[in-house]
């Protein structure tokens, strides 16, 4: 399913890169993976972003969970292939690929580790419209790249023929309201903060880039299609009932080992973060169980 900013739209899960106790990709526990959130009904799988370990993955290792994914997604769910890279020339890599494989669209956040002015974002992400044969969403992650995708910013992006929509993680809300305000009528913007699903809901945006729907996808799912059928008071309860959940994944020093322990309690397929990130202490894993246990998670069947 090529993707539009029409089509853009709904929960679209950030999903882990499962690794076996030696840290070494585990490929069937993948296809176990997303075979699962297939099943359970969300709208697209985005790999491999910041809850897919990209940064601790080596390219081939990228391509393959890419091909993984893609081969294990029907077409009516979409695969959006995150390119992120700290150089142009790496990134047109993963791009070619993404196409090469039959991703639906690719994701970027801008380049890290070196500031760089406006004007330079602006040409990498003009430069990847142009070369992509799919089409092109923008993430914005200041927090962890250094580098904030203002307003003003998204408006000239979102000019671009090739760029359908964002992925907006930029804790203030209020920068989302302008961008939907600016652009919300040309691209589709979605969340990337799993506590703004609902607020971003009610001010424009599409959907979410979603962590917690690796571990809630049915529950995720479920408030997407009660609010979009109208039901806002029904969204909002689904919404405060799952914030506790949500906490787990916006705290530093990361929020891919909650995700990951958060599976196994559920006994799907994750295995350990790659180091340096940390794995939960004893009492923050207790916590975890403790809120699982509040939704009544239990189970894969429950989830």
């Amino acid at each position: 399913m090529r993707l539009s900013k029409e089509t853009l739209n709904g929960v679209i899960v950030a999903i882990v890169t499962p690794f076996k106790d030696d840290y070494e990709l585990d490929l069937e526990g993948l296809r176990t993976l997303t075979n699962y959130l297939v099943y359970k009904g969300v709208h697209g799988i985005m790999t491999p972003g910041g809850n897919g370990e990209f940064p601790h993955l080596l390219p081939d290792e990228r391509i393959k969970v890419v091909e993984t994914v893609r081969e294990s997604t029907p077409s009516h769910v979409s695969v959006i292939a995150c390119v992120s890279a700290c150089g142009l020339k790496e990134a047109l890599t993963y791009v070619k690929h993404a196409a090469d494989v039959g991703a639906d669209g690719i994701i970027s956040t801008p380049p890290y580790y070196y500031k760089l002015p406006h004007e330079s974002l602006f040409e990498f992400f003009r430069t990847l419209s142009e070369k992509s044969e799919i089409p092109v969403i923008v993430y914005n992650n200041p927090s962890y790249t250094g580098h904030n995708i203002t307003p003003q910013l998204m408006a000239k992006i979102a000019s671009l023929n090739n760029v359908i929509g964002m992925k907006q993680s930029n804790s203030d809300i209020g920068q989302t309201s302008e961008i939907i305000r600016l652009v919300g009528h040309k691209i589709s913007v979605l969340t990337g903060i799993d506590s703004q699903f609902f607020p971003t809901l009610c001010i424009g945006g599409r959907g979410i880039f979603s962590t917690a729907a690796c571990v809630v996808p049915r529950h995720m799912v479920k408030l997407y299609e009660e609010f979009t059928g109208g039901n806002y008071r029904k969204a909002f309860e689904i919404h405060v009932k799952l914030q506790e959940l949500f906490k787990f994944f916006e705290y530093e020093p990361g929020y891919v080992a909650p995700c990951k322990e958060a599976l196994r309690m559920l006994n799907l397929p994750a295995g350990p973060v790659r180091k340096p990130l940390p794995s939960l202490s004893r009492e923050e894993v207790e916590e975890l169980k403790h809120v699982l246990t509040k939704l009544e998670l239990t189970s894969t069947q429950e989830a």
